[in-house]
């Protein structure tokens, strides 16, 4: 184990000691797969080495890419790229491991200066790497056909090179590329690390215990709805002590993106991120129109249905999250969520469920809620000659066994993925949350076929309509509220109230009138992470649960053949459009009606609740 990470009995004074051992042992990865150590001889060596390799790549290529095109069969040109991608193989590694040391613990000096010093010094030493991607993108056509259809192994790199020159249009000169880039640590990328040092280092009070972000929010899922009052109190009084703060990043950030839009002449406040994500901005469009037109059909129904299961009128915010009074309570043990993820992967595909069983046998996951470890959950591809690491905040719920099943789906990918190579392994944010989606799918499915009394039933499905209503539908209003943010924002800076109304009117919209929001609430769009790490990612998790609603629908019909062409798509990474990957499926998300199939699965899941309604 490495030494750095704090072991289970450093756990958040969230969890007592019956808890604690409730869970059992839980893991801490092993990050020594990219370095020994902080202090290791081979990290500082890899730093020294990245910076002269990309200087002397840049020495090697600058000003000599078309001529090496239009060499044809005799051009190096695939030479370069895949030097290219070695250099990019090695910023990754130090990166990654830099990255998750630091999510290990954001309140360890030692931890913060690495990942501050290791930052600095990539961006420096990635100035030097600026102009060949821009210096591709001005290769003219004709030249471009002639190395690929002559050099074999630049014609390997084809779909990385098809993404790439669709970035032309918004390519700036090399010295304004240069600026931005050596720009983003003392901009975005300083506001992004303020963001995460902040909400580390709060702590929500509740009855005078001192408490972190992740368990704080998971006392709305408490039984006891004075918990769930207490920490929805707690937490709205924290987030309104600091909330100057999460204004000021929250508007520089804004500013920052419509800065960055209008230099690069991007049409739409969000057309970058669709752009990244290889997606038309029409099929976002109608995603976004789909589920906002289902809110009553979805979220206003089901919400209308859990308050009278709760014997009330309205739904306090607060009760949102509240458990079924039938649902169980007991902790699941870290073993037990272990056994029936792999479980429901197995009975899908044992080659998927051996891909997850390294995860836990090979320490590539750590659990543990401790202080000032990064909140949530994520699964960190590192770079394809490694693996991927899984973060959790394991506390025992039933929604941590899905988060871990979603998790290991991610892992999965990366892990297929990785054959891709470092330029073309990563996955767009159109099917990027496809296999986590799906992974949790598997797990819903393998439990719900093995519960025969009809109370846990009714409860395992409502939480499953909740958990899609929090992927499809919280996830198109957090989409709205920053897309109503963004375009405030570009009359001038907004106030901490004027946030506060543009959250609380899209969460009244897609919740409804069965649920109060009460005051407080107004100001709990402040630590959500996806608002300022990934402007406009948060539609890729509406995206990826309707994709594969309609997906699974397929493999309940089909199964014959299904896991083939699922591995098929997995193992593709990024190097193919998502409707490329769709049609070996028969699905097209450019069909009027993709989406309200994919809705249509929540709604028949609510119709089956309804039926089991006491």
């Amino acid at each position: 184990m490495l030494n750095f990470v704090h072991g289970a009995a450093n756990l958040s004074a969230s969890a007592s000691d019956g808890a604690t051992a409730a869970l059992g042992a839980l893991p801490e990865w092993n990050l020594t797969d990219l370095y020994p150590s902080i202090d290791s001889p081979q990290l500082k060596d890899d730093l020294a080495r990245c910076a002269a390799l990309c200087t002397e790549f840049e020495t090697r290529w600058r000003s000599t890419l078309e001529a090496e095109a239009r060499k044809g069969a005799n051009g190096r040109l695939g030479q370069a790229v895949k030097e290219y991608e070695e250099i990019e193989e090695l910023m990754g590694r130090i990166g990654s491991y830099a990255g998750l040391v630091y999510a290990g613990d954001t309140s360890d000096p030692v931890r913060v200066k690495l990942y501050g010093d290791v930052q600095e010094k990539l961006t420096d030493a990635g100035t030097h790497l600026i102009f060949f991607s821009l210096e591709l993108n001005k290769i003219p056509d004709d030249a471009v056909a002639l190395a690929l259809e002559n050099d074999p192994q630049f014609a390997h790199y084809r779909p990385w090179l098809e993404d790439l020159r669709k970035d032309k249009p918004h390519q700036l000169e090399d010295r304004v590329e240069q600026l931005f880039h050596e720009k983003s640590v003392t901009g975005r990328g300083a506001w992004n690390r303020l963001f995460d040092e902040t909400i580390t280092d709060l702590r929500f009070d509740i009855d005078g215990e001192k408490l972190p972000i992740e368990p704080t929010l998971n006392k709305l899922q408490d039984p006891d709805p004075s918990v769930r009052r207490k920490a929805a109190d707690a937490l709205a009084e924290t987030f309104s002590k600091h909330i100057r703060t999460f204004t000021l990043i929250t508007n520089t950030l804004a500013k920052d993106l419509d800065i960055a839009n209008r230099w690069r002449s991007f049409e739409d406040i969000a057309d970058f991120r669709h752009l990244s994500n290889r997606v038309e901005r029409e099929v976002v469009d109608a995603l976004a129109s789909a589920v906002q037109a289902a809110y009553p059909r979805i979220s206003h129904r089901y919400y209308k249905m859990k308050a009278r299961w709760l014997g009330m009128e309205k739904l306090n915010h607060w009760d949102r999250n509240a458990p079924l009074p039938q649902a169980p309570q007991a902790t699941i043990a870290w073993d037990e969520a272990r056994n029936t993820v792999l479980s429901a992967y197995e009975s899908f595909s044992p080659e998927m469920a051996d891909i997850a069983r390294r995860f836990f046998d090979r320490n590539w996951i750590d659990a543990p809620v401790r202080v000032g470890k990064s909140p949530g959950a994520f699964a960190h591809p590192t770079v394809p000659s490694v693996h991927p690491y899984v973060l959790l905040n394991y506390l025992g719920k039933p929604r941590d066994v899905m988060t871990l099943a979603h998790e290991l789906g991610h892992g999965v990918h990366q892990v297929l993925a990785a054959e891709q190579g470092a330029l073309m392994a990563s996955t767009p944010l159109t099917l990027a949350e496809t296999a986590s989606v799906f992974g949790e799918m598997l797990t819903f499915r393998s439990l719900l076929e093995k519960t025969r009394d009809r109370r846990e039933r009714k409860a395992m499905l409502a939480q499953k309509v909740e958990d899609m209503i929090n992927t499809v539908v919280r996830q198109i209003a957090f989409y709205e509220f920053e897309r109503r943010v963004h375009t405030e924002r570009q009359n001038g800076e907004l106030t901490t109230d004027q946030i506060g109304e543009l959250w609380l009117s899209v969460q009244r919209e897609s919740l409804g009138e069965a649920i109060a929001l009460k005051p407080g609430y107004e100001t709990f769009w402040t630590y959500i992470p996806h608002f300022i790490h990934s402007p406009f990612y948060v539609y890729a998790y509406a995206f990826g649960d309707c994709l594969v609603n309609s997906l699974y629908a397929v493999y309940s019909k089909t199964e014959q053949g299904f896991q083939e062409k699922y591995f098929a798509m997995l193992r593709a990474g990024g190097s193919k459009h998502y409707s490329e990957l769709l049609a070996p499926f028969g699905l097209d998300a450019r069909e009027p009606d993709f989406w309200q199939r994919g809705l249509s699965v929540i709604e028949e899941l609510i119709d089956e609740l309804e039926a089991l309604d006491d």
